[in-house]
């Protein structure tokens, strides 16, 4: 794996060809050294009870709740299914936003990162999907559980072009309701968006009994704030070039930043989101292991 691990830093990364050889190239050290699965398919679990009627089997009477009711019910139980991750790929114009320091945008290391678990979904016989979204739904593409599936998935996010703002509230409540299997949400995105709209659509998520992961990609300019000579910010999404002098307005940034990270940390704290950030100047698949390695 020692020739390998020079394919796992982002500045090589960004130079391979193609999504599928990079996805293969940042799971395989990861796999390499994993003894379980770090996403697990859904086990039989405990739904209701329901009361007991002649011929039902012994075997699932609650002996607890007889106890204290002095009635017969029966546990009820959601049939074991494989796991479905559902992998949104948020293709906004922000997402191209790539500074001088950095080995890739944050579009290309967010798709690093869905086609990396992909990747690793299809490699444990689970079935995965993906969203491709701005302020619409751009691509969708169903859940399916064959190897061949990665090829389709990383077409898609290959020719899908950053032209758009991001608009994500009304999408995860559309979503939530197409979704109609219990799986595993997972977003990579900047999250440029209003954060108590994002959190409803997110809430929308729970409501409907996915897991949500969120991958909060970040470009290393955008949390640091390192400008030190006058310089033009180009505008995204809509928004006005402003040619400035930096160091007076890094504070204000900062603390504004800052203010943003917590609000979304706090909302996912309130619906059991996980999130996640990844900084486009860590490699992939140390990003990935830590935190795959946390879910265990």
């Amino acid at each position: 794996m020692a020739t390998d691990a020079k394919y796992l830093d982002p500045a090589v990364l960004a130079k391979l060809q193609g999504l599928a050889l990079r996805a293969r190239r940042i799971v395989e050290g990861y796999v390499a050294g994993a003894h379980r699965s770090p996403f697990k398919g859904f086990s039989i679990e405990f739904a209701e009870h329901r009361e007991y009627a002649p011929g039902d089997d012994l075997r699932y009477l609650d002996w607890k709740v007889f106890g204290r009711t002095d009635k017969y019910y029966l546990k009820q139980f959601e049939e074991e299914t494989n796991l479905i991750c559902y992998l949104l790929l948020d293709v906004s114009q922000s997402m191209t936003y790539q500074s001088a320091g950095a080995p890739m945008s944050k579009l290309d290391y967010a798709r690093c990162l869905t086609a990396a678990l992909a990747y690793l979904v299809l490699h444990q016989q689970d079935s995965v999907g993906l969203v491709t979204f701005d302020n619409e739904t751009r691509a969708m593409v169903r859940p399916r559980g064959n190897p061949s599936h990665l090829g389709d998935l990383v077409q898609v996010m290959e020719r899908t072009a950053a032209e758009r703002k991001t608009a994500t509230g009304a999408i995860f409540h559309d979503l939530a309701e197409r979704f109609r299997r219990r799986g595993i949400v997972v977003i990579a995105s900047d999250l440029f968006d209003d954060v108590q709209t994002m959190m409803a659509g997110l809430e929308h998520f729970r409501h409907r009994r996915h897991e949500v992961v969120l991958l909060h990609v970040l470009d290393p300019a955008e949390v640091d704030f390192p400008f030190q000579e006058t310089t033009l910010f180009r505008g995204l999404e809509s928004m006005p070039d402003v040619l400035v002098e930096p160091r007076s307005l890094r504070r204000a940034y900062l603390k504004e930043m800052e203010a943003f990270v917590r609000r979304l940390k706090r909302g996912c704290r309130m619906h059991q989101i996980d999130y996640v950030p990844m900084r486009t100047d860590r490699p992939v698949d140390v990003a990935l292991s830590a935190y795959l390695s946390a879910r265990r």
